[in-house]
């Protein structure tokens, strides 16, 4: 799905990233996995779950995504490895010509434990200062309001129904296939 640049200017290569956590922040809770893709090339998926750092969890977070903390403490990768892994991913899919876009079903959420996680463990983010969200980008392009932009419409609209699973790459390659689907009635507009 990148565009062509202009001659100086980097093309964009859009990562659909999506996380599960233990809990609704960074600061005080885990970020247990990862998942992301391509947009333009789902297949290609990075995945990791890692151990837990800080130990809190609400309930409801955890059941949400079936992930263990007892579980993930003694398999999950340690935080700063992970984000190696994720890191080397990234140079791995996004050649040097192109830059990498997070893009993600409420970026807000995934972005800040993300952001958090690379300049905690690496001091530094590869994607950068920014993320796009797909709810907000659908709502400007499509002229609907906040409440049509929720994966129970995206799923329905772009997806045959198909619901997230909570599994963060699979989820990851889920909103990519939305992002793509919209990304392709922007250009069909545009004619």
């Amino acid at each position: 799905m990148a565009h062509v640049a202009h001659p100086g200017i980097q093309s964009e290569a859009y990562i659909s990233v999506d996380v599960e956590t233990s809990g609704p922040n960074p600061g005080d809770y885990d970020l247990l996995s990862i998942g992301a893709c391509r947009v333009d090339d789902r297949d290609q998926g990075f995945y990791v779950e890692l151990q837990p750092v800080k130990g809190n969890a609400i309930p409801g977070s955890l059941a949400i995504s079936g992930l263990s903390m007892q579980v993930l403490a003694q398999t999950g990768v340690a935080p700063a490895r992970a984000m190696v892994q994720f890191e080397a991913w990234l140079h791995d899919v996004v050649p040097g010509s192109q830059r990498p876009v997070f893009v993600a079903l409420n970026a807000p959420f995934d972005w800040m434990f993300v952001n958090d996680y690379f300049h905690r463990y690496l001091q530094r983010n590869p994607f950068g200062h920014s993320a796009l969200d797909i709810k907000a980008f659908y709502m400007g392009f499509a002229g609907v309001p906040w409440a049509q932009t929720s994966m129970r419409v995206f799923g329905a609209r772009y997806l045959g129904g198909r619901k997230l699973t909570h599994n963060a790459l699979q989820d990851a390659r889920d909103q990519a296939e939305v992002f793509a689907h919209i990304l392709e009635e922007v250009r069909a507009r545009r004619g």
